[in-house]
């Protein structure tokens, strides 16, 4: 039985990130959650899945854990967007962590697969931070895992009417999301060539060129967020001309387009500087997000803590 537990690990994993927006986090509330399981086993009547009782366990974690910090919608976006000469740097509890696909996706038939990637992306993630925690759970536990109102109701001791309407409110606000496309189109993938070549030159023209009129730049743990070609072309110009040479190496996060970007070391070769998220709209970058906690997240995503000079 320990085993059958433990294979659902990443699945639940998957499902504390939609919750709590950090990967480290959602990787202590999944262990948490198996061994709730594992010292109520005796109380485990049946009546369920075995699934569906770990995930009851793990909503229940997870709002716990938000409701003991009291802890404010985590962002993405630091308005007015714009650099005004002083970086605040915020502690690592206060942002939105990227997470491996490979630590929050189980195994399941494409369809599935492609729903739970969706339903990491980070504008997903981000869009549900602003939601009360309950209706967070609400609308995870129906739209991601097909859940009725009457066992949403059961696993959050409510009534079918007060789920109902947290779902309703829960929708409403997360309506204007676009989904993405179930895979790259060539002109995306001709986009990302054309992102990682631009960088590895450094060509911050060709960078710039690649972004949406609108799109969006942001830098954890820095409260730093740029809006448009102009903005982060002026960026990538002056503070973040440090990263002129860096090698880019394509990951999976969060359901998108990312890489795991090395700095040049004046010492030699190249170290980890952050984990790179892309944010497309058709055959543009919509959003660029760099996170900086090379500490937390490269050993999430099992890098080398170096490059040699020969790649």
């Amino acid at each position: 039985m320990i085993d059958e537990i433990e294979s659902h690990r990443r699945a639940i994993t998957g499902h504390c990130y939609r919750m709590l927006a950090s990967a480290v986090d959602a990787e202590d509330a999944a262990q948490e959650t198996l061994i709730r399981a594992w010292k109520a086993m005796d109380k485990f009547d049946g009546r369920s899945t075995l699934r569906t009782w770990l995930f009851r366990i793990a909503t229940n974690v997870c709002l716990d854990e938000l409701a003991a910090r009291g802890r404010r919608a985590r962002p993405m976006e630091e308005r007015p967007p714009g650099f005004r000469g002083d970086l605040t740097q915020h502690p690592r509890e206060y942002w939105i962590e990227p997470i491996p696909d490979a630590r929050a996706v189980p195994d399941a038939d494409p369809l599935a697969q492609l729903q739970l990637r969706q339903s990491i992306r980070l504008a997903f993630v981000a869009a549900l931070q602003n939601l009360a925690p309950r209706q967070r759970a609400t609308l995870l536990l129906t739209e991601v895992l097909g859940w009725s109102a009457a066992e949403v109701a059961e696993t959050l001791a409510t009534s079918i009417p007060a789920v109902n309407s947290a779902l309703q409110r829960a929708r409403a606000a997360t309506a204007q999301l676009t989904p993405a496309p179930a895979e790259l189109t060539p002109a995306q993938s001709e986009l990302l060539e054309k992102y990682v070549a631009a960088f590895e030159r450094y060509d911050v023209d060709e960078m710039a060129s690649l972004l949406r009129d609108d799109a969006a730049f942001s830098m954890p743990p820095y409260a730093l967020w740029l809006q448009g070609p102009a903005q982060v072309r002026e960026w990538l110009n002056g503070h973040g001309a440090g990263c002129r040479g860096s090698r880019l190496i394509p990951v999976a996060a969060c359901g998108s387009p990312a890489f795991a970007q090395y700095r040049a070391d004046p010492a030699g070769g190249h170290s980890p500087w952050a984990i790179v998220v892309l944010e497309l709209d058709q055959d543009r970058i919509a959003g660029w997000n760099s996170f900086l906690d090379t500490a937390t997240l490269f050993p999430l995503f099992g890098l080398p803590q170096k490059l040699s000079s020969n790649r």
